[in-house]
């Protein structure tokens, strides 16, 4: 395990040195970044000067959705995504081999292989959005519910990870993988929103074939004090479910892989 640590640290100093040697590029990406996070209050803004609920919810308890959203999406653009569209580079290729000789576990290396640290400022916008929220609701959420809501972020982030796991590893089949990248991102725009305001078979494939109420309202109504801890509980061993699901098909998947010089 302390291997793997330092690997992760080695791998993450190095994102961090090879984002900063163009410092102006690398401030405009973190203002934008920032700019980005604030945008995407608008439409809760307009939706407030109306005064109405939305399926139950209220603004604020919306923006606590959007929150987490924006969370999300500084894992998945800052940490997951550079690294495993590499990957996909390196499938397409056949350069793959360099990782795969190397001794560590091969999904590790290309899952930690490339950060990108200004992306990740929405990390901390999403915080300050959270805090937004709850102001506007006039309290602090519970101990107890916040750290529900900080295993469900867990669980959110290991459903996040798994999915783009199995994107990557459909490459090995296909090869080609650009439109259905920029599918799964355009499907997960749809977690700003809570669950309950989609209908019929929207629910039920945004609730457990992509699974965004995992991601963004399961720990936003945990974080309000509206889920049971029976729920939160089942939620997250199935995401460690779907996490192991995701690495079964990895293995399977670069059973599959055609190296440059084969």
């Amino acid at each position: 395990m302390r291997r793997y640590l330092r690997l992760f640290f080695v791998q993450l100093r190095t994102s961090l040195t090879t984002g900063m040697q163009y410092r102006w590029e690398f401030l405009i990406d973190g203002l934008m970044a920032l700019f980005w996070a604030a945008m995407a209050l608008l439409p809760l803004w307009v939706l407030a000067g109306t005064g109405r609920e939305v399926e139950g919810w209220t603004h604020p308890e919306m923006i606590v959705v959007l929150g987490w959203f924006v969370v999300l999406k500084g894992l998945l653009d800052g940490a997951v995504n550079p690294s495993l569209m590499a990957v996909v580079e390196h499938i397409r290729k056949g350069t793959l081999d360099f990782v795969l000789l190397k001794p560590a576990d091969a999904q590790f290396l290309v899952s930690t292989a490339r950060f990108d640290p200004w992306k990740m400022v929405d990390l901390p916008a999403g915080g300050a959005i959270l805090v937004y929220a709850f102001s506007l609701l006039g309290r602090a959420p519970d101990a107890a519910h916040i750290a529900a809501a900080l295993l469900l972020l867990v669980a959110a982030s290991l459903v996040l990870y798994s999915l783009w796991i199995l994107v990557v590893s459909a490459a090995f089949f296909v090869v080609r993988l650009d439109n259905l990248a920029f599918l799964f991102m355009s499907i997960y725009d749809f977690a700003r929103w809570p669950v309950s305001i989609f209908k019929g078979a929207m629910r039920l494939v945004f609730t457990f074939v992509i699974p965004l109420a995992i991601m963004t309202t399961y720990p936003a109504r945990a974080l309000l004090g509206k889920l049971a801890p029976a729920v939160v509980a089942v939620v997250f061993l199935g995401a460690i479910g779907f996490m192991i699901v995701a690495r079964l098909v990895w293995v399977r998947a670069i059973g599959r892989y055609t190296s440059a010089s084969s």
